[in-house]
């Protein structure tokens, strides 16, 4: 008897401990099942939530904040574009015709008007290479005292300088025009100016000269210690070498190193500076006369 119930009892504990291991292993089934449902939902809900109207709000209302930074960035570079379009119209010069300015442009397209004389025509305090009292010792006031202080300043510096030919008036420039004329054949009009299209006839213009070329006005001036200087210095006072080298089809005229034309200190500085010549300052093309 002892021992059957011994063997009753063991069997008895094994199947407690069979049915606690199956209440146990449903348990962590139940257990695992919640967990990994929850999972899924939670999962589920951050995916509606991405496609979502109101995500979709965001996303329309960020990519319509690009496309308005996109056309304000377009907007401004067309704006900017304009502004610098009408600046270069703004900032293009207009030809001066007036005769009585410094910076007016006399050319080949350019004429003075019929019968112009300038006024305030004087003889400037400087060396001449002949005595007698002929108009073209003439300049006008300003570019005469002009030339006095250029004349002045080279001679510190131990030079010399000689005016050679000022002023011209129409009917003498027009002398002129008809003998160098015969003299140059078809190339008359590089080597002087018609009629009426002269600047010496505006009083502004002034040849200079030196002992070093016998006074005469030729290219050799250029190699002089006085021609290299003027060429240096002469915009500090208001001059410009009016028919530089290189630029004879910008002119329409040969080289000429010994023409000054006065146009003031300021426009001869910045000519100076930019390498420009009254055509191109005037933005002016004489191969479209």
């Amino acid at each position: 008897m002892d021992d059957h119930g011994s063997i009753l009892r063991s069997r008895a504990e094994r199947q407690k401990q069979e049915r606690r291991k199956k209440r146990l292993s449903f348990r962590l089934t139940l257990i695992f099942t919640v967990v990994t449902g929850m999972s899924l939902l939670l999962l589920s809900g951050v995916h509606l939530a991405s496609d979502s109207p109101h995500t979709e709000g965001k996303k329309g209302r960020k990519n319509t904040a690009i496309a308005l930074t996109k056309h304000k960035t377009i907007e401004s570079d067309q704006n900017a574009t304009k502004k610098e379009s009408h600046t270069d119209e703004a900032e293009k010069i207009e030809v001066d015709t007036d005769p009585t300015s410094h910076t007016v442009l006399v050319n080949q397209t350019h004429p003075l008007p019929d019968g112009y004389v300038p006024p305030d025509l004087v003889i400037p305090d400087v060396p001449f290479p002949f005595r007698e009292n002929l108009p073209k010792k003439q300049l006008r006031r300003e570019a005469g005292e002009a030339l006095e202080q250029l004349f002045a300043e080279a001679e510190k510096q131990g030079m010399r300088l000689y005016a050679q030919s000022g002023y011209r008036s129409y009917e003498r420039q027009k002398e002129l025009y008809a003998f160098k004329g015969n003299r140059a054949g078809g190339a008359a009009n590089q080597v002087s100016a018609r009629p009426g299209t002269s600047e010496h006839q505006t009083g502004l213009a002034m040849d200079i000269t030196c002992s070093a070329v016998g006074f005469k006005l030729n290219r050799s001036f250029a190699q002089t210690r006085e021609g290299r200087w003027v060429a240096e210095h002469a915009h500090q006072h208001g001059f410009i070498i009016r028919y530089p080298e290189g630029k004879e089809e910008i002119t329409g005229y040969t080289y000429e190193p010994w023409h000054l034309r006065y146009v003031g200190k300021k426009m001869a500085t910045e000519l100076k500076r930019k390498n420009l010549t009254l055509e191109e300052y005037y933005e002016v093309d004489l191969q479209k006369k």
